[in-house]
């Protein structure tokens, strides 16, 4: 039995991850699926619960803890929960399907310990791009952006913790880059490394 490969991907607010993520899941198609994770936060306008996030309340998060549903979570901003329930991982992987998770260096470093054959991806961007990309998107209030700038520069701290780093300067080429590592773990699956 071959093992998908799992790919955890981290990196700060504003550094492409979603996109990058997207693209590989279009390449990829039935051979790779994102990982939906569970959140207590309000469901954004526009947001399908199972597709994007698992809205779960803060009791079922609290009850998924206690009965170890999970890969890994953290309390993210002081305020809200978020988690990768095994049950969005382990299932797909045993047939042989990679699993891509878009965490925080907070949830890598669990996974270190939870999922020690995940290959770690570090996605940064040029300096200064983070403030602009957030500030683009349009979707945060100035104290969001600020908190999102803070833990951005804390996040770059832990960049050496992967086991690759990409920098999304050209979003194609970052996208070839990304592909190439996730094509570099199937072929590890497949050869039993």
């Amino acid at each position: 039995m071959i093992l998908g490969p799992l790919i955890i991907v981290s990196g700060p607010s504003g550094s492409g991850k979603s996109t990058l993520i997207r693209r590989a899941l279009n390449v990829f198609g039935p051979e790779l699926r994102h990982s939906v994770s569970a959140t207590t936060r309000p469901r954004r306008e526009g947001e399908i619960d199972g597709v994007d996030y698992h809205f779960w309340t803060k009791q079922r998060f609290q009850e998924g803890i206690a009965t170890r549903e999970f890969l890994e979570y953290a309390t993210v901003f002081g305020k809200y929960d978020y988690g990768t329930p095994r049950t969005e991982v382990e299932s797909h992987r045993l047939r042989g399907i990679g699993v891509v998770l878009d965490i925080d260096v907070q949830g890598a470093d669990q996974l270190r310990r939870t999922c020690p054959d995940g290959f770690f991806i570090f996605l940064e961007t040029p300096a200064g791009e983070y403030e602009r990309r957030l500030r683009e998107r349009g979707t945060d209030p100035e104290e969001a952006i600020q908190r999102r700038l803070e833990s951005a520069r804390l996040e770059l701290t832990h960049a050496h913790e992967f086991n690759a780093r990409l920098v999304n300067d050209d979003v194609e080429r970052a996208v070839d880059e990304f592909c190439s590592l996730i094509r570099s773990r199937f072929e590890a699956a497949r050869n039993g490394r």
